[in-house]
């Protein structure tokens, strides 16, 4: 599959298969973390996989109410919890060098979108939760000081592949030269 029909085909699973994933499948996902751009080459990610049943299930509880992703927290084989570590990325001799500070979200969207694509291309499915208790899914999961928990990504074989959303026109984000406010 070309790169842009699999970014076109991709989707953000939330039910789930409940069927393992092999370890060379997940070190493949885990190499496409590995080779995804970063400021300056800071690779300021850390991956935690999450296995353990019990851990997963205090996960789920820190979600927000409704969360659509709540069922799927316990039913995939793994979890993903992207953490970054903090005045790393953007930073240099020390200091903050952009208008934006801190770089490491933007570097942890790229890592992120590698590890969506990854998975989808390997067959299975993925879904980026960030709505959740991060405080204390930062104690659960023992992140130490220095490093931010971003985001958990459940990670499976998809049991139920969702219709595409509806997408904007070209023409309603593409703008040349400058920014059009006009219709």
């Amino acid at each position: 599959m070309n790169p842009l029909e699999m970014m076109k085909s991709r989707r953000s699973i939330r039910q789930f298969e409940e069927r393992e994933i092999a370890d060379e499948t997940l070190n493949q996902i885990l190499e496409a973390a590995r080779w995804a751009p970063s400021w300056a080459n800071t690779q300021c990610w850390e991956v935690i996989l999450v296995k353990n049943p019990g851990l997963k299930l205090k996960l789920q509880q820190l979600l927000t109410d409704n969360n659509p992703a709540a069922r799927a927290m316990t039913r995939v084989p793994v979890i993903i919890a992207l953490c970054g570590k903090l005045e790393t990325s953007g930073f240099y001799k020390g200091s903050a060098y952009t208008k934006f500070k801190d770089w490491f979200m933007y570097d942890l969207g790229i890592v992120t979108q590698n590890i969506s694509l990854a998975a989808h291309a390997l067959g299975l499915g993925s879904v980026v939760v960030g709505a959740f208790d991060h405080d204390k899914a930062r104690g659960i999961l023992n992140i130490p000081d220095g490093y931010e928990l971003v985001s958990l990504i459940p990670i499976g074989y998809p049991h139920k592949i969702p219709a595409p959303p509806k997408r904007k026109e070209l023409a309603d984000f593409t703008h040349l030269d400058r920014f059009r406010t006009d219709p």
